[in-house]
């Protein structure tokens, strides 16, 4: 195939990922109403999962070590502060979630225009990091969706500068939230599938990971921090720890060591020694 040749194989598979990008949000455009209460509101309401595990874990909150999950008062109720916000957020977040739940066909759109430019050995390499890369991706987004995301809604929600100011929460402050840290969790855990890569390319070896495992934890505990600003130590943990083991995983998908350059260095031949002996 020529180069013009190319150029309409990709435009046919870009035109296929468009179609099948547009039929996903046309579906969820029409169901949106009820993906919006099931799903997107459901931290906003106290039977959401991970609030009555913590509350069977907590109890009343007498523990120290656990934050207070007891009662079913919490609730957050969200406002719409401009006119055509609703209906922005609708299209918007239509598209957005057409992309997410679309993700594995485009790839292997894109795939089928890649795959006969590749060697058999490197079809193999690509598949194993298109399918682990998907898994990833999906696995953040559920760590995002079941644990970082209600437990910082709930420290937000109900953290208070002054009684005297009510906490009013925006449609628009509450989708940005969501999909920010949804989408940031479903990207940090493309880590392994990041460390793999550069592991192939030479570039990274396990004794990064050693070298720097103390680092580590410093940053990422900051990071935890920041993601769910709460005070107890428990929530910290619960968002550390993931991010922790995805650190210790990618250590895992790496060479333990770089390849000795000193073995690669050709020994001297016998008619190299004996013409420098000679001269």
């Amino acid at each position: 195939m020529g180069f013009w040749d190319h150029l309409e194989a990709l435009r046919g598979v870009l035109f296929k990922i468009g179609g099948v990008i547009i039929v996903a949000a046309v579906l969820l455009f029409i169901y949106m109403r009820q993906i919006m209460d099931s799903v997107i509101l459901a931290p906003c309401r106290p039977d959401f999962p991970l609030y009555n595990l913590l509350s069977f874990m907590s109890g009343q909150g007498d523990s120290a070590w656990l934050p207070s999950f007891g009662g079913d008062d919490f609730h957050v109720t969200l406002v719409n502060i401009e006119l055509a916000s609703q209906f922005f957020i609708h299209m918007s977040l239509s598209c957005w979630l057409a992309v997410v739940l679309t993700f594995p066909i485009i790839i292997y759109l894109f795939w089928t225009f890649v795959r006969p430019g590749l060697l058999p050995n490197e079809r193999r390499g690509a598949v194993k990091a298109f399918a682990f890369g998907n898994i990833m991706f999906y696995a953040g987004v559920a760590v995002g969706y079941f644990l970082v995301f209600p437990l910082t809604l709930r420290f937000l929600a109900g953290y208070q500068l002054s009684d005297s100011i009510p906490n009013t929460v925006s449609i628009s402050s509450y989708m940005d939230n969501f999909l920010m840290i949804i989408l940031l969790m479903g990207v940090v855990f493309e880590l392994p599938l990041l460390a793999w890569l550069l592991g192939r390319m030479g570039l990274l070896t396990r004794d990064f990971f050693s070298k720097f495992r103390r680092h580590a934890i410093v940053v990422l505990m900051i990071a935890a921090a920041i993601i769910t600003p709460t005070g107890d130590p428990f929530t910290l943990m619960m968002v550390f720890l993931p991010i922790y083991i995805l650190w210790e995983g990618s250590a895992l998908l790496v060479p333990a060591a770089a390849p000795d350059e000193d073995d690669d260095e050709e020994e001297p031949t016998g008619d190299d020694t004996s013409t420098s002996v000679a001269k």
